[in-house]
Formats: structure tokens, sequence, C-alpha cells
């Protein structure tokens, strides 16, 4: 099996958004699969409701865990995940190698950063501190418009790009 060549051409944001549109139909998927073995697992116990709701403390970690473990693994072995490959584009490095694990963590990382703002939800509430994790995911993804390789926040910090492939 040959692996497909990257064209020396930046992927446009369009397509690169429209291919998260897609992994988020997996990660969904897999968020559900992850759950139903947790409630299998915990024999319907993984959720209790009393005077609160209770969440069992790991449940959230783990989740978190099999979707950076999707992302970590989809871009280390082939450089694309589901809803890349359909659009036709690859995380590289710069210079279009593959990504090392170190680049792929830090991706990672840096990516999913603005998730730290749930942290404003018991003082600002639940909605405003979605909407400004939008907001920085928007700032995030807005650097591509200014960079001439397209690379997003996370890209230029991994020192990665996604570039179209034939």
């Amino acid at each position: 099996m040959t692996q497909a060549t990257t064209i020396d051409t930046a992927c446009p944001l369009w397509r690169r958004l429209l291919a998260l549109l897609y992994d988020l139909v997996a990660v969904l998927a897999i968020v559900m699969v992850v759950g139903l073995l947790c409630q299998l697992a915990t024999h319907g116990q993984l959720i209790t409701t009393g005077a609160q709701v209770h969440i069992a403390w790991w449940y959230q970690p783990l989740q978190g865990l099999v979707v950076a473990a999707y992302f970590l693994v989809s871009w280390l072995r082939g450089g694309q995940t589901l809803g890349m490959r359909p659009w036709r584009i690859r995380v590289t490095t710069n210079n279009g190698a593959r990504l090392t694990v170190q680049q792929a963590l830090l991706r990672l990382i840096i990516a999913a950063l603005p998730l730290l703002l749930l942290l404003l939800a018991p003082a600002v509430g639940l909605r405003t501190a979605l909407w400004t994790i939008a907001a920085a995911w928007c700032v995030w993804f807005a650097a591509a418009l200014f960079d001439y390789r397209a690379r997003t926040v996370h890209d230029l910090v991994a020192g990665s790009e996604v570039r179209r492939i034939r």
C-alpha cells in the first residue's frame, strides 16, 4: 500500500473546518460507546441521582483521555483523522514529514487549551463558559487566515501544518 503524496499547498481553512465537523460525529460516537461501556461496568451506577446528580469522578477524565487518544493515534499513524480522509488532507510537520509524538502531544494540548475555560462555569454559568470556549477556538483557527501556510495556533506552536493530498 503506497502513501498518498502531499501537495505542497496549504489546506484552506474551510476544508479543515468541514473535516472537523466530520470528526465531531466520530467523537460523539466514541463518547457514546465509552459511556455505554462504563454504564455496563458500573451496573448503571455511573450517574446517580438523589438530591443532586453525581457522576463518578473518573468518568470525565476517562472520556477526555479516549478522545485525546483518537486524535493522537490518528495523527501519528497516518496523519489523518476519520474526518480528514474524505477531504484529502493530512497533518504533517512543516517540512512534510510525519508528526513526532512530541509534536502530536503539543498540538493536542494547545488545541484543547480553551477547554480550561470550563473552569469559569461556576462563576459565570455554563452557557457563558461555552461561548467563551467557542470564541477562543475562533481565535485559534482565525490565525490560519493570516498565515501564508494557513496554520492555526496549535500548528504554529507544534511546528505542524495541514496539507492537501493527491
